[in-house]
């Protein structure tokens, strides 16, 4: 048996951006399940055989040949036999960047048989083959890469983008699950350019496909994801903050996004024109405010409300000075005859006097 190295772990390093935590990728040529049990790997691919290093815990693919007998990328049969050759592997993969192999102590040439090593140079996103239209979840990791990779003048070659347009004409790109599609939403918000991801669907027309409850006129918009230092909460709030908070819901109940995030994104739609012109208000408005945020409990999930507010140019002080008074009421100090109208009193009062102050 043979085993090399392969993919991310080889293209992040010739690009010089590969660390410690980089995960590594391992192929494995000429063996089979028996043999990689033998020696004490734990098999945990159900589709392909995919093995873990008895100490490393790192992955170990058997070389592996697909054909394409269904829709989405589950439609597949797979070869592992050992007459699969590494070059034959590399072919099905996604993009001639991921289709370099070195020894699998990084050692020696690299081979690359796809020409992956001159588009790194040419900073182009390249298919390896016509198959790379088989598999749905290429369009959104070609994304993914163009937005990962932007800051470094990746372009995805217009060859691809032409594969990708097709994939989605053809009704390839309906057989992703929601799932698959908020996995690659989450890690292009942790991107250098998540605009790019979402520019490249829409280039694409993958997008009106993947999000149709969406209003596309909110597209303008895309590059406030770009800001540094943002949380996914934030960034995705930021991609949505314009749509009607039921569009967010019906999109968030369809990629089954986590509940906070959804709470955060629906509660920055609805109220961000209204601070805006924050002081304008009533104190029984602003209160409500308050109380619909739940600002004044949950601290953590306001701070990313208001981080987001910020990066649509909106003036949070006021409602972080206001806020800051109102948590100061001490229940103590009031009559304790009836302590939910006296505490909303006292809170009108302080905001009564905060935005008319004598």
């Amino acid at each position: 048996m043979q085993e090399f190295l392969v993919g991310g772990a080889i293209r992040d390093k010739i690009l010089g951006i590969a660390t410690e935590s980089t995960e590594k990728d391992y192929v494995v040529v000429d063996s089979s399940p028996e043999e990689m049990k033998s020696l004490g790997f734990r098999q945990v691919g159900k589709e392909f055989p995919v093995f873990l290093h008895p100490q490393s815990k790192e992955e170990y693919a058997l070389a592996r040949l697909e054909r394409k007998v269904g829709k989405g990328y589950k439609g597949f049969e797979f070869n592992t036999s050992k007459s699969v050759t590494l070059e034959q592997d590399l072919s099905r993969r996604d993009l001639t960047i991921n289709a370099i192999a070195q020894n699998k102590d990084g050692s020696g040439e690299y081979i690359d048989p796809f020409g992956g090593l001159d588009d790194i140079k040419a900073r182009k996103l390249k298919h390896v083959s016509e198959a790379f239209t088989e598999d749905p979840v290429r369009i959104l990791r070609t994304a993914r890469f163009a937005s990962r990779f932007n800051h470094l003048g990746f372009k995805i070659d217009s060859k691809t983008l032409d594969l990708m347009k097709m994939m989605v004409s053809s009704g390839e790109v309906d057989a992703l699950t929601p799932e698959r599609v908020f996995k690659e939403i989450n890690l292009s918000m942790n991107s250098e350019s998540p605009s790019i991801f979402f520019e490249v669907l829409i280039e694409s027309g993958a997008y009106q496909r993947l999000f149709p409850m969406l209003d596309m006129t909110q597209a303008a918009n895309l590059k406030l994801l770009d800001h540094e230092n943002l949380t996914s909460e934030v960034r995705l709030a930021l991609w949505l903050y314009d749509q009607n908070p039921s569009n967010i819901g019906l999109l968030c109940e369809h990629l089954k996004c986590p509940k906070d995030i959804q709470q955060i994104a629906e509660l920055v739609s609805i109220w961000h024109n209204f601070v805006s012109d924050f002081l304008s208000h009533k104190p029984e408005e602003i209160l409500n405010f308050y109380l619909k945020t739940d600002g004044l409990r949950r601290q953590k999930r306001f701070e990313l409300i208001l981080d987001s507010f910020k990066y649509i140019n909106i003036d949070t002080s006021p409602i972080v000075q206001l806020k800051n008074q109102l948590n100061s009421i001490k229940i103590s100090d009031l009559k304790n005859i009836n302590i939910a109208q006296e505490l909303a009193e006292e809170r009108l009062s302080v905001i009564s006097r905060f935005i008319n102050p004598a």
